[in-house]
């Protein structure tokens, strides 16, 4: 076996067509906290005291090319934790009522014999998370 040289995910940066619009989504329908950023990139970093998420507007919005997640290499969606099952249900309502969110399913078992739930949806701007309970 190979030594293991990395200890986890130190931030995740994300491009988006529009920065307000994403910092309000991280904050708002999630509680994320703006913990910095980059006024000249520019850039907001985010964080739910875990994970930081940089979030970064892209250089022309307007002619940006979304992705595609069959047809593109690339982050296929960001999946992020929640304590229990209860969490799960209270963030995908606040989710769900968020503004220019795409919902792609309510949760639902992550494999037919398990009790943990997840769900999947595009945030505004079209990038997909995963929001998945914990184990039980």
């Amino acid at each position: 076996m190979t030594e293991r040289l990395t200890c986890g995910a130190d931030h995740i940066g994300l491009t988006v067509p529009d920065l307000d619009a994403a910092r309000q989504f991280f904050t708002q329908a999630l509680g994320f906290d703006v913990v910095g950023g980059r006024p000249d990139y520019p850039a907001v970093f985010v964080s739910d005291g875990s994970i930081t998420v940089t979030l970064w507007r892209a250089l022309d919005p307007a002619n940006a090319a979304p992705f595609d997640r069959k047809a593109h290499i690339g982050l296929h969606h960001l999946a992020l934790r929640v304590v229990d099952d209860a969490a799960l249900v209270k963030v995908y309502d606040r989710v769900r009522a968020h503004p220019s969110v795409t919902i792609e399913f309510a949760p639902i078992p992550v494999r037919p014999e398990s009790a943990i739930r997840h769900f999947m949806f595009a945030m505004p701007g079209g990038i997909r998370i995963e929001m998945r309970g914990a184990a039980a």
